[in-house]
């Protein structure tokens, strides 16, 4: 089994991260990956008819002891995604949680999980805790949607982990920069902005932002907000003032004069009342952000406050950019369950902080493969009881894939004859119900 020559064309532009023997088992895995109804490593052998041509410890030692990098690989994968970008880079980070068992897998704790936790009751599971960076961005064949392609990686070891295993604890807003300062250094001539949600939006991050990216994300309701610092007297003692005049907190600021608007976002028209204005956080006194109140006029949904660093920015503009964020979840969502990011099981230090994620960084492959040739192939199946249906869905895109590699090797095979044309239309098929 072989995948489709277009998409071999796309894998070829990440190979220069790679040893050619490493990246050959790549393509094999890769494959089987795509075709596997369980990602294991043996599981993608069997998909991808690749039992026999070399022991499957080979297959193993691909992620637990091979001479490459994930973070090289990643940035290769931005490279692929540059051409369909903006001026401004629009970036989302956040964390999700892998399920796991055993005692003896790298890296497994007690994390927030939060499928089976409430707003009243936190849960947490046995796992992996990963922080993701993904690149935001639209296609052509679908401009009304915004993609999450994941890049960079970082598994969040809890401190009774690190206590046990050593080492130095980090914490997620501390992993994000990490990933931040990266891709910005990488790429100092362009110009970044992160969209992430409260747990990522605080000091630690906004301390640490490099000049060359910007942030949006929620803000505390009672925050506390300045205006700018005066200019010093001529003549007087002390220590300058850092911080201007107390501002209303944001929850105060719903008590001013708003305004209302309707927006198209989260895949629906929200109308809500705003009110938006320019200040100093306490913990970053010298940066002026935009800082945007929004009472809610339906849905029923709570009073929530936001922030961005581009100050000159609208109140639509802030809400529009942090809607954007949602499109990380949605490929939590697939990759988890169209390619399996929680089935790998891997259990040494390597092996498991390279698995997982490349079940992520394949997403964001087969979504530019769909963008740059797949969609010249998508046939939307015939539904007449969901005739709603205009898009088509990451299930789609990789149903797609299937779909042409499968028919470019039968017709490869020259098969001629009566009933050649049934023969490949009926395997085709059989392909499509097996996705």
């Amino acid at each position: 089994m072989t995948l489709v020559s277009s998409f071999m064309r796309v894998l070829q532009e990440v190979s220069l991260v790679m040893t050619v023997p490493s990246f050959n088992t790549f393509l094999t895995l890769t494959t089987g990956w795509v075709f596997a109804r369980r990602r294991t490593v043996t599981g993608m052998l069997l998909a991808a008819d690749a039992v026999g041509i070399k022991h499957h410890s080979a297959f193993h030692r691909f992620f637990a002891s091979a001479r490459w990098s994930l973070e090289e690989f990643g940035l290769a994968v931005f490279q692929l995604i540059t051409p369909w970008l903006d001026r401004v880079v629009m970036l989302a980070i956040d964390d999700t949680l892998a399920r796991k068992r055993g005692l003896k897998v790298y890296g497994v704790g007690m994390h927030h999980d939060p499928l089976l936790s409430t707003r009243r009751v936190a849960l947490t599971n046995w796992g992996h805790s990963w922080v993701v960076l993904g690149v935001i961005v639209r296609f052509p064949f679908w401009e009304d949607r915004y993609f999450c392609l994941p890049i960079l990686f970082r598994l969040y070891l809890s401190k009774q982990t690190i206590a046990k295993r050593g080492g130095r604890y980090r914490t997620k807003p501390q992993l994000a920069v990490e990933m931040i300062e990266l891709l910005c250094k990488r790429h100092e001539n362009r110009r970044f902005h992160a969209v992430v949600d409260s747990a990522y939006g605080g000091k630690s991050v906004l301390l640490k932002l490099p000049g060359n990216c910007d942030l949006t994300s929620r803000l505390d309701l009672d925050a506390r907000l300045y205006t700018a610092a005066p200019d010093r007297r001529p003549g007087t003692n002390g220590r300058p003032r850092k911080r201007g005049t107390r501002l209303p907190t944001p929850r105060q600021m719903l008590a001013g004069r708003g305004r209302r608007i309707a927006l198209n976002i989260y895949g629906r028209r929200d109308r809500s009342r705003v009110v938006d204005a320019v200040a100093y956080p306490y913990h970053r006194p010298d940066r002026p952000v935009r800082v945007v109140t929004v009472e809610p006029l339906t849905g029923g949904r709570t009073v929530q406050a936001f922030y961005s660093t581009c100050h000159e920015a609208s109140a639509e503009q802030v809400l529009t950019w942090y809607a954007m964020r949602w499109s990380i979840e949605e490929a939590f969502q697939h990759s988890k369950g169209q390619l399996g990011f929680e089935e790998p099981q891997g259990w040494s230090r390597r092996a498991v902080q390279r698995t997982a994620p490349m079940a992520m960084l394949l997403y964001s492959l087969v979504v530019l493969w769909f963008a740059s040739a797949g969609h010249h192939h998508y046939q939307a199946p015939w539904r007449p009881w969901y005739i709603s249906k205009r898009r088509p869905s990451f299930a789609d895109m990789l149903a797609t894939l299937r779909q042409e590699s499968v028919r470019e090797q039968v017709l490869s095979l020259h098969v001629t004859g009566r009933g050649s044309r049934n023969l490949t239309k009926t395997l085709i098929h059989a392909v499509k119900q097996a996705a």
